[in-house]
């Protein structure tokens, strides 16, 4: 999935008004859908947590899909409402420029969260069960589609940037979204039937106890993803203001490409802590995996090899591709604490206790604003580097808050496997 920023980058970059679209698409339309479909992003912890048996699986799937629909009459209020000119132009004051753009953007986007909650939440039946191929067949499904829009949009060549971009997310959500649903139907009838012996099914829990465990977990969601905005609206008040928001989607793409494994981790973590002896060895994992995604963004920061990904894979203009250059060493530590993170998260979402895992947004989410507010007050620092900064600095302190928050869940995960011994 990381691969799907590089390639909507490479063909926006090669449209007309590149940084226009480029701007339009990383710094309003992306960063606000993410915000908006924030609350739904942990349906894949919980379903790989929770669905357990059929009437686990039921309740929660209704769950889903009242939370998605609340969030999408959100989406359509903000972007065909005068509240857009109120989040885009009043809060994060973006540049002109890409105010218009970005609304077309947001439109296309409509059908984006309820499409991603369907999309995780069968997602997290297949990783619960054993069938994570399946997962990655259905990446392949929504690339696959991603790449039919863009190349049509490329080939038409007169189509806005920004509507190519956002057709083809769109296009590859709804597709991979589709396939996880024709790959479940056969989960749900054969490993289904039945709730496991020593754990209470969901539909025993009651909503309370649903809510109690999901509410701490959305709010990391909306929490860690809001900022994105803030983020946007930093740079859109610091020099070089357009450049950077241009930048930041193909920045951020690379980021995330190298990270998605640290991500795909926290799921792994959850659905095989009660295999014998998994704690240990999930720890001995995390170092080879951390290992491995660090070196891929080190080889990016040897400047031929940047050169080569920004200029001639991306696309970029000269200016845009040093800028972006530059700022990915800031990047250097985010794929080892993406590893990290999805560790100990992963225990603490197993032990039902998910506090902690909203107290380290938090915490993340005022160094990295604390910062931000530092660097527009200075007035000083490219926008691009002061962003890059600020949610490394913040990624530190969450990681850090996760690892002493996970430790008691760690400590007894430990215990009770050495005891089964």
């Amino acid at each position: 999935m990381g691969l799907e920023g590089p390639m909507i980058g490479a063909v926006v970059a090669r449209l007309e008004n590149p940084q226009v679209n480029l701007a339009a698409y990383g710094g309003v339309v992306f960063p606000v859908a993410l915000v908006i479909e924030a609350p739904i992003i942990m349906l894949l912890a919980a379903s790989t947590a929770l669905s357990r048996d059929r009437q686990s699986y039921t309740r929660l799937l209704r769950f889903a899909h009242g939370l998605s629909a609340m969030l999408t009459v959100l989406h359509a209020l903000i972007v065909f409402t005068p509240l857009y000119h109120v989040v885009v132009v009043g809060v994060m004051g973006v540049p002109e420029v890409i105010v218009g753009p970005s609304r077309i953007g947001l439109a296309i986007m409509l059908p984006w969260t309820w499409a991603i909650a369907y999309r995780r939440f069968n997602q997290g039946v297949l990783i619960r069960f054993g069938y994570s191929g399946a997962v990655g067949m259905g990446t392949v499904v929504r690339l696959a589609a991603d790449a039919v829009v863009l190349v049509i949009g490329y080939s038409i060549g007169s189509i806005q940037g920004i509507v190519v971009a956002a057709c083809a997310i769109v296009t590859g959500v709804i597709c991979e979204a589709a396939y996880a649903r024709l790959r479940v139907v056969a989960v749900i009838f054969a490993r289904l039937r039945h709730p496991p012996s020593a754990v209470a099914p969901l539909h025993n829990l009651g909503l309370r106890a649903l809510l109690t465990f999901y509410i701490p977990l959305s709010l990391t969601s909306l929490l860690g993803l809001l900022v994105q905005p803030v983020g946007s609206a930093a740079m859109s008040r610091l020099p070089l203001a357009l450049p950077s928001l241009a930048v930041w989607p193909v920045v951020t793409g690379v980021s995330f490409l190298l990270r998605s494994p640290g991500f795909a981790f926290n799921e792994v973590v959850v659905a095989l802590l009660d295999e014998p002896g998994a704690a240990r060895r999930l720890a001995r994992f995390t170092r080879l995996l951390i290992a491995g995604s660090t070196a891929g963004l080190v080889v990016l920061l040897i400047p031929p090899v940047g050169r080569v990904w920004f200029e001639v894979l991306v696309g970029l203009p000269p200016a845009l591709a040093r800028l972006a250059e530059r700022s990915l060493v800031f990047a250097l530590p985010v794929p080892a604490f993406a590893v990290l993170q999805s560790l100990y998260q992963g225990f603490i979402v197993d032990s039902r206790r998910t506090r902690g895992i909203s107290e380290a947004v938090v915490v993340s989410l005022s160094v990295t604003s604390g910062l931000l507010v530092g660097a527009v007050l200075g007035g000083s620092i490219t926008g691009i580097y002061a962003a890059m900064a600020a949610f490394t600095a913040g990624d530190a302190a969450r990681t850090v808050w996760l690892r002493v928050r996970s430790k008691p869940a760690m400590e007894a995960r430990l215990a009770q496997q050495r005891a089964s011994v």
